[in-house]
């Protein structure tokens, strides 16, 4: 038995976005003698912050930012301008809000927004406190990373604009350290997984003996599979491969290994980047060259893979290694 693990992506990819500021056309004098292309009329910006997890500490973070464009305004949003953090209780011309979701940006509403602020370019556009939202739950170079973009809508710079490191409307964050998919009472983000099977290379006389061999195994974890997996998991048979959770293919021979036996990969998301998966998203089996007698005990061992098992140990007695050549053509699935 041949086992891989894939992540699909070492971080999430997220939209950071910005929503363009209605303008009332300001007044009609305005007596700001500096540099006209600076649209908040100031030489320094107060920016406050509050929300967020109740043990993290947001200042440096902020402030991390904050000095950032305070060094680089001139030269990418055309003015110079300073940037300080102040309390959330004083006066701020900006507040930064760490929200769990960000909701409704703009035309973005979607749950891998990280981010949204207003993009001013216009004196007309500030309505002090500019509001700034930022999500919990990324690394700290990650949330400085979406500040930096944030505050740049703020300066009046958009998703075209430099530098694009900053300002991309994606990017690659990282999650703080989260439970890793092996160390879970299920790694799916559900209980219910669509299956799909492939039979092409089984002969037609064979092929309902080879479908019950696999509904077996799914039944059998479906009862818990002796205490190893949630008696809450279900499995749904789908005509789409694209669409599965699960793959099942029965075949004569595969890329995956060189003789009889079966092989399987997950693959999941690592969003924390510590280079184990998180959630599993993607189960594939393949069994290859073996008699129909065979074909559960083999998908029954690699659904316990998928369902996080690592240690032979952690399968239930049916599906150990150690299980012998009539062990596996029998009817296991009734042993617990």
């Amino acid at each position: 038995m041949d086992a891989r693990i894939v992540a699909a992506g070492v971080a999430l990819l997220v939209a950071l976005s910005g929503c363009t500021a209605v303008t009332d056309g300001g007044p009609p004098w305005d007596r700001w003698d500096g540099d006209p292309d600076n649209h908040w009329r100031s030489e320094a910006i107060n920016v406050s912050y509050g929300g967020g997890e109740p043990d993290r500490e947001y200042a440096p973070l902020v402030r991390t930012a904050a000095d950032y464009w305070s060094a680089k305004s001139d030269r990418y949003a055309g003015y110079p301008v300073r940037l300080h953090v102040v309390d959330a209780s004083g006066t701020a011309d900006v507040h930064v809000r760490f929200v769990d979701r960000v909701g409704d940006c703009g035309t973005h509403d979607i749950d891998t927004t990280a981010g949204c602020a207003p993009i001013i370019t216009e004196p007309g556009q500030v309505d002090r406190p500019v509001d700034v939202r930022v999500r919990t739950g990324f690394t700290n170079d990650s949330t400085v990373a979406v500040l930096k973009h944030e505050l740049g809508h703020t300066l009046g710079l958009t998703h075209a604009d430099e530098p694009r490191a900053v300002m991309r409307p994606e990017s690659r964050l990282v999650t703080t350290p989260d439970t890793n998919a092996t160390d879970r009472e299920n790694p799916w983000q559900t209980d219910r997984l669509d299956v799909y099977t492939d039979y092409g290379d089984v002969p037609p006389d064979e092929r309902e003996a080879t479908d019950r061999q696999v509904r077996e195994a799914l039944t059998y974890y479906e009862r818990g599979a002796g205490g190893t997996v949630p008696e809450t998991v279900a499995f749904r048979r789908i005509d789409s491969r694209e669409d599965a959770d699960v793959v099942v293919t029965v075949t004569n021979e595969s890329d995956c290994r060189a003789g009889t036996g079966s092989c399987g990969t997950v693959t999941g998301r690592d969003p924390d980047g510590d280079g184990a998966l998180e959630r599993y998203t993607r189960l594939e089996v393949v069994v290859v060259g073996l008699d129909t007698e065979a074909v559960g005990w083999h998908v029954g061992r690699w659904l316990g893979f998928g369902f996080g098992l690592e240690t032979d140990a952690a399968f239930p007695p049916p599906l150990r290694e150690n299980a012998t050549y009539d062990e596996r053509r029998s009817e296991w699935w009734t042993d617990g």
